[in-house]
Order: C-alpha cells, then sequence, then structure tokens
C-alpha cells in the first residue's frame, strides 16, 4: 500500500497483502460465507440480524415508529452482528443476504419466510407526494457511499491520510449537506410537510453526521453551517421511536444508550448495558 505519486497500478489487480486499516480483518474481494454458524430465530414475526449503523439504524427507527403506530405485525427480534468480527460472513447470514451486509430482515408471518415486508405507512399514496419521497429515498441510496465509504473511510478509517483523497470525499460530502440543508429550507421534512422512510433513510446519515456522531468529522466539516439540517436533526431526535430505533444493536457510546439485542419494548428498559453490567 502506497500513496507515493510514482505508483503505477499493475496491469491486472491481485490480492497479495492485507487492506490495512481497522476492518483489514474482514475486506476480501470473493464474497461467501467464511464459517458454519446458523441465524437465531426468536418468537416475532420480524428477524433482524444487524448492527447499530447509520444503515442499521434506518429499520430499527421504521420498525420502533410503526409499533407506536400500533402496527403489532411489527414485533421483531433484533440480533446483534458484529461486522468488524465477520459475523456476517456465516452460512447463515449469508443465506439471508448473499452480500454480506447489515441490515437483514427475514419476515417469518406466513409458512415461508422471506426477506421483505412492506407497510402502507409513511409512504405517500399520491403520486407527486409518492414520486418526491422515493426520489430522495433513492438520492440517499446513491450518496451515502461517498460518505461512508468515500469520505468516512479515508478520513477516519484509512491507515495512512491521503490528502488527495480526504479533499475529494470532504468536498462531495459538503456538497451533498449543501443539497440536503437547501431542501431543508423550503420544506419541513425531506419528502415535503410529512414524515417519511425519506426522512428514517437519510437521519442516521446525515443527521449523525451533522449532530457529530460519525468519523468525528463535524469540527472539520463545519456541520454547524447546515441550519436547517440541524433543525431537522433535532425534530427527529424528539421522536420517541428515534431514541429507541438508535438504541437497538449499537455497541459505542453510553452503556445506557446501547440495546445489543431487542426481543420486547420492555428490554429499553431493563436490558440496555448499563443494566446488565449492574445485574452481573
Amino acid at each position: 500500500m502506497t500513496d507515493s505519486p510514482d505508483y503505477t497500478p499493475a496491469k491486472v489487480w491481485t490480492w497479495t497483502k492485507p487492506s490495512g486499516g481497522r476492518f483489514e480483518n474482514i475486506n476480501r474481494p470473493i464474497s461467501g460465507p467464511t464459517h458454519e454458524k446458523e441465524l437465531p430465530v426468536g418468537r416475532h414475526p420480524l428477524q433482524l440480524y444487524s448492527q447499530g449503523t447509520p444503515n442499521g439504524v434506518k429499520v430499527t427507527v421504521m420498525l420502533e415508529e410503526l409499533l407506536a403506530l400500533g402496527h403489532k405485525g411489527a414485533e421483531y427480534d433484533a440480533w446483534l452482528i458484529r461486522i468488524g468480527e465477520g459475523d456476517q460472513f456465516s452460512s447463515g447470514f449469508v443465506a439471508v443476504n448473499p452480500n454480506s451486509k447489515i441490515p437483514a430482515l427475514v419476515d417469518r408471518s406466513g409458512p415461508t419466510p422471506i426477506r421483505i415486508f412492506e407497510t402502507g405507512e409513511f409512504l405517500p399514496t399520491e403520486p407527486g407526494a409518492r414520486a418526491e419521497c422515493l426520489s430522495w429515498l433513492f438520492w440517499q441510496m446513491g450518496s451515502a457511499p461517498y460518505l461512508g465509504g468515500g469520505f468516512g473511510h479515508f478520513y477516519a478509517y484509512a491507515p495512512i491520510k491521503i490528502e488527495y483523497a480526504i479533499d475529494r470525499f470532504a468536498m462531495e460530502a459538503k456538497r451533498l449537506l449543501d443539497v440536503l440543508d437547501r431542501r431543508l429550507a423550503e420544506s419541513e421534512y425531506v419528502a415535503g410537510n410529512t414524515y417519511t422512510i425519506a426522512d428514517m433513510a437519510i437521519f442516521p446519515w446525515y443527521g449523525g453526521l451533522a449532530k457529530g456522531w460519525l468519523y468525528g468529522a463535524a469540527e472539520f466539516l463545519s456541520v454547524e453551517d447546515y441550519k436547517n439540517v440541524q433543525r431537522w436533526a433535532d425534530m427527529l431526535l424528539e421522536r420517541p421511536a428515534v431514541k429507541r430505533g438508535r438504541m437497538v444493536n449499537r455497541t459505542s457510546g453510553e452503556p445506557s444508550s446501547q440495546l445489543h439485542e431487542r426481543h420486547d419494548a420492555s428490554d429499553f428498559e431493563t436490558k440496555t448495558q448499563d443494566k446488565l453490567a449492574a445485574a452481573n
């Protein structure tokens, strides 16, 4: 690995050395399982296998919001997948998600388990509003890799600091924050005046960045400048379901904010890491 200006890529890339950095032990250029291990199954219709990263929080916030509205079919068991330790490469996880990425969700409410479920909540039915919501949802899907795999990786995780890479992706991260900030200057929520799945998907990434949770980069990116994103993030953080969703499968931060597994609503009061430590 080198950042030398004299480096010339080989004609054919080969995997000859570790990638370095925080995820060196799990990075590899091939897919499939590395070890045999079945996934646990709880008692609820939905089985979530995840970790409390921005991508994982999208799902737990959605499920907690549905439960808050009284949708009993959204009850779920949340099992912790420690991605830094390679849990996502177990035979059981790969069977659920061949791409070995969290979150993975299995709906076992019917005779045959399936990997997806639908609800009529938080997605507008009027064609224009629905299109706006889906457009911003897909904006998040297209932009988050620049924020995470681009800026986050080179700023926080890469074993060496490469000025060109950090400058390149810091510029893009700030541009994307500006896109969102301008949108929120004219709209209460991302897709309009109603809270939708677009907010739930975008918040863990851009709300987390704005509030200083991601990559320790708040000062570096001057996130306080994005006043509308700050206003929106603070508003979402007032929602009880968002607060609960951020706790599920979380492995960092205050022990009282970490609920490694969630199998019942009462777990938020009795099984956070501080409660479990006190009981031992």
